[in-house]
């Protein structure tokens, strides 16, 4: 990973104030150039001066050192070098001064400032020794020379160790800039990441249930009326051969067009290319195989469970539309019957009439009533009002045998409302001796199917003893 300039230099390992011990042993080098150099030039300085030559070598020396802390203290080695200019020494102090002072994060008119004084000291220096040396006669040039060397010294020690630590500066923050940028991008693309991840999880959960519902209301239903009638088959066959004729040719109808929803969904399922299609129809057929077995056995007959009774009319307001679904469309988005490819048309409402006429012929006293002007509605809305009446059916097989039930279905503006009730079931024995094992995720799944859409859907008890299903779905 990459690392911004505060962590480049929090993460330093070198001594005091130097990031890293190749910056010390620079700055040391530095140091010790310099102060050979001003120790050099102590001498001719202590001559002129009329001084013993080694006071003018140690102040030298300990002039040529300062540049030793020109990373903690710039403004201070740039002071130091203006102020030994007379004396003509420190001029490596005064270039590296410069240049640090200018690359450093100072304001820029200190900066300008002590670059001007730079400029100004050698520039009168320069001029007074040169001066000096053409009255003296060391120097034969004519009266032009003394300004234009004066002038070009003067530049050539300011202008460019100041123009070259501006730049350097500058290159110095981009670069920070860059890595800092480099730093957010990266834990934003691990942010995306771990976010992706949780949508795909997501997702993964969701197509798993919406497959496992599927599985629930194609199989339950069917299984349920061809169990219904196997036992009716059982009592009847001897006493009443025609009916157990019919009987039979019912139950092998119903279990072909259960097959036949069964096969085009896993059809759906295994056209996914990979893995994932693999794995997908894999999971499709264990469940399958776990549902249909789990509807074999027999038993005696229940009633509902014991919930507060809600009329129709309590729901029978519009509903919210509901917050859109991410991860929809994927495959278990196909087998519900949105999809491309392979796509599941899955039941309508055109076909209620057919599954009230299943439920009857299995022995079931069932109404069916419309209201409202009957109209088309979008795929999803069909075919989650069909599989909420479905369901309540079944549940009407399973816990309340030989009870009268009522299916009314009603057309509104802007929704579609549905509700079936049952009538207290009759007593243990004067029913069917039947009783379907349950799972306990047919309310569940309804109640998943129609809050998908935007929907409300209540259930439970009624005062006379019967069961009602109530769903409104946003048209």
């Amino acid at each position: 990973m990459t690392t911004t300039g505060e962590e480049h230099t929090a993460a330093g390992t070198g001594p005091w104030w130097w990031v890293r011990w190749r910056s010390a042993v620079l700055d040391a080098g530095l140091a010790l150039a310099s102060a050979a150099e001003c120790g050099g030039e102590g001498v001719r300085f202590a001559h002129d001066a009329g001084l013993p030559v080694p006071i003018g070598v140690v102040f030298g020396v300990i002039a040529g050192s300062v540049l030793l802390v020109r990373r903690k203290w710039p403004i201070a080695v740039v002071l130091v070098s203006i102020a030994i200019t007379p004396a003509q020494m420190g001029f490596l102090m005064g270039l590296v001064g410069l240049y640090t002072l200018a690359a450093s994060e100072l304001p820029r008119r200190i900066t300008a400032a002590l670059a001007a004084m730079s400029f100004a000291g050698m520039l009168i220096v320069t001029f007074v020794r040169t001066h000096q040396g053409v009255m003296s006669g060391d120097v034969t040039m004519g009266d032009w020379f003394v300004p234009f060397a004066s002038i070009t010294t003067a530049i050539g020690m300011t202008a460019p160790p100041v123009l070259l630590g501006l730049y350097m500066g500058a290159r110095r923050r981009l670069m920070e800039s860059l890595r800092e940028r480099a730093d957010s991008l990266e834990r934003e693309l691990q942010l995306l990441a771990e976010r992706a991840e949780e949508r795909a999880e997501w997702a993964r959960n969701e197509e798993r249930t919406r497959i496992a519902r599927e599985m629930h209301d194609v199989v339950a239903h069917r299984v349920s009326l061809m169990v219904v009638h196997a036992a009716a088959l059982q009592a009847i066959a001897r006493k009443d051969p025609e009916k157990a004729v019919k009987n039979a040719a019912l139950v092998g109808d119903m279990g072909r067009q259960a097959l036949t929803e069964l096969r085009e969904m896993l059809g759906v399922l295994r056209s996914g290319n990979g893995a994932d299609g693999r794995v997908s129809a894999a999971s499709s057929s264990a469940a399958l195989s776990s549902t249909s077995s789990s509807s074999s056995s027999s038993s005696s007959s229940s009633s509902g469970s014991a919930v507060a009774a809600v009329p129709l009319a309590a729901v029978g307001v519009a509903a919210a539309v509901a917050a859109s679904r991410a991860a929809d469309g994927s495959g278990a988005g196909a087998v519900s019957g949105a999809g491309a490819g392979g796509v599941v048309e899955g039941p309508c409402l055109a076909e209620l009439d057919e599954l009230v006429g299943q439920s009857a012929a299995a022995g079931m006293v069932v109404a069916l009533s419309v209201e409202g002007d009957v109209r088309a509605y979008a795929r999803e809305v069909e075919q989650t009002a069909y599989r909420v009446v479905q369901e309540a059916l079944t549940n009407v097989h399973k816990h309340a045998a030989g009870a009268k039930t009522y299916v009314r279905l009603a057309h509104r503006m802007s929704e579609i409302a549905m509700q079936v009730e049952n009538e207290c079931p009759p007593e243990v024995g004067a029913g069917s001796s039947v009783r379907l094992p349950s799972g306990g995720n047919g309310l569940l799944g309804m109640k998943e199917r129609v809050a998908a859409l935007g929907g409300v859907f209540v259930s439970g008890p009624t005062d006379a003893g019967g069961f009602r299903v109530s769903a409104v779905i946003p048209a």
